[in-house]
């Protein structure tokens, strides 16, 4: 039988398990109890949490809580990326939850005291093994998970301590998010992400200014990891938050006045600008593994050479983005345009569509985008520019952003499908994207080697010629599939949606 959990409250977790009477059935406490410090740890983003895990670390080893199997043991090994990792049980099980791309990092540490104990009945035989691990991490943040598994045959034992349980106000299941916003509430307010709440009777203005309050805020909460160099999805993100910023003011015309949208938009990119080298450099370096399986092994030396003058460019452009964002003239700048959209109705200026209801805005942009999507597409085929293939790239992002921005004012059943279908077409799309950039930049760097000499420039050459051979054709296969995506995506239950959702009478005439 599968062990259950269950989230034990009060501050004396232990005396209240000791005094609950099952019956004839008591819980006894083993001597074997454990307690001392521990650190708790997880991605940026939580990834561990939301697998509904929680990871612990201290001098004696890793412990992994949550999942079918109980607690997962493996001796002392320094928490990082997962692939940089000691082999073991926690290393394989983190495998599934943890993006490569993502480092575990510190987020606070605790007191833990870990207690077995063992549901007895009037003749001393065990019936169900328990297992109390009680976290502490001072002022009152304290969380207590009892995990309780039946031996053989006991099964109805089990089910009366879970009725025992919740009559102690015990919840059952472990709730690792919860876990962690009780014990580190500040970094469960520093790293949310975003939730915008609207109605559809919500101003556009309202709306706008909101998403991009907090968003501003989520590039700013990314900073400290970029700085650090903790892993490559802080720029990223960070990245992603301006990129957002950025859409709400191109999408949301009228919203605020021309003259401060094109000042803003100004403001934004020139940001954007500032980390766009650093982020094609961190591509290049995680896509080194896949390029070098690409190519034949014979010209592999020579793409080693050149990701050594990625990796030592790349440490360059850290280090002048790193200089950056340290100084004054960021601070500020980040500052004053966090103070604007703090006090809108004093420092925005107000466009013709301000006023207007978020709900009947956000269908208008929505089906716009969406027919806009479907005619491009509908007109690619074999002979179709590769411009046209870009456009409708960046046309099928502006879709995805608009049905993310406004997507708690509907449905989550309705909308997430929607979503998800139009991700799986700009997979396509970034792949057919991604090789045609790359293919220009290393295009560029092969010009550059001309006035080179040596060995190491024929090696390099060949290494990059291969590598251009090898995308050309992954580029073409990815337009090939665009197509088909595309019919995918246009699916007469995604149609459906779209119209069910977002199609008004006035955007119909």
């Amino acid at each position: 039988m599968s062990a259950r959990w269950f989230v034990v409250p009060g501050q004396r977790p232990l005396a209240a398990l000791r005094a609950l009477r099952i019956g004839s059935n008591r819980l006894h406490p083993a001597p074997q109890a454990a307690d001392g410090p521990v650190v708790l740890f997880d991605t940026f983003d939580g990834q561990v949490a939301a697998a509904g895990r929680v990871l612990l670390g201290d001098a004696r080893g890793l412990m992994l809580l949550g999942g079918p199997q109980g607690p997962v043991w493996q001796d002392p090994a320094v928490p990082g990326f997962v692939a940089d990792m000691a082999d073991g049980p926690v290393r394989a099980a983190l495998g599934g939850i943890v993006s490569p791309l993502r480092r575990l990092c510190p987020i606070g540490e605790a007191r833990l005291l870990r207690q077995p104990l063992a549901l007895r009945d009037d003749l001393d035989k065990t019936r169900v093994r328990c297992d109390l691990l009680a976290l502490d991490a001072g002022g009152r943040r304290a969380v207590a998970l009892l995990r309780a598994q039946a031996l053989r045959g006991y099964g109805p034992a089990l089910a009366r301590l879970a009725e025992g349980l919740h009559a102690l106000g015990a919840v059952e299941r472990l709730d690792a998010p919860g876990v962690i916003a009780t014990l580190f509430p500040e970094r469960q307010e520093q790293f949310a992400r975003p939730a915008i709440a609207m109605a559809p009777d919500t101003t556009a203005f309202r709306v706008a200014t909101d998403i991009i309050r907090a968003h501003i805020a989520l590039a700013r909460r990314t900073e400290p990891g970029i700085i650090d160099d903790i892993d490559s999805e802080f720029l990223h993100d960070h990245r992603v938050a301006l990129r957002k910023v950025r859409s709400v003011l191109s999408l949301f015309k009228g919203v605020y006045g021309a003259a401060q949208t094109d000042d803003l938009k100004a403001r934004f990119a020139a940001l954007m600008t500032r980390t766009g080298r650093l982020r094609d450099l961190d591509v290049y370096l995680i896509e080194r593994p896949a390029y070098l399986a690409m190519v034949p092994e014979t010209v592999r030396p020579g793409l080693g050479l050149l990701f050594e003058a990625f990796a030592a460019e790349r440490a360059a452009e850290h280090r002048d983005l790193s200089d950056h964002l340290q100084g004054d003239a960021h601070a500020r700048e980040m500052r004053r345009l966090a103070r604007l959209f703090d006090k809108p109705d004093a420092r925005l200026v107000r466009g013709p569509m301000a006023d207007r209801a978020a709900g009947d805005f956000a269908r208008r942009l929505i089906w716009k985008r969406y027919r806009r999507v479907c005619a491009i597409a509908a007109s690619i085929d074999d002979r179709t520019p590769d411009a046209q293939v870009h456009a409708l790239r960046i046309q099928c992002k502006k879709l995805r952003y608009l049905l993310e921005f406004f997507a708690p004012m509907f449905p989550t059943a309705e909308v997430r499908p929607l979503i998800r279908a139009l991700k799986k077409l700009q997979d396509v799309l970034g792949t057919f994207n991604d090789c045609a950039v790359q293919q220009a930049a290393l295009a560029g760097r092969l010009q550059g080697l001309e006035a080179a000499r040596g060995a190491r420039k024929l090696e390099m050459a060949k290494g990059i010629g291969a590598l251009l051979t090898v995308l050309d054709q992954r580029q073409r296969d990815a337009r090939a599939r665009v197509v088909a995506s595309f019919a995918a995506f246009d699916a007469p239950a995604t149609q459906a949606g779209f119209r069910a959702l977002f199609k008004t009478a006035k955007a119909s005439a």
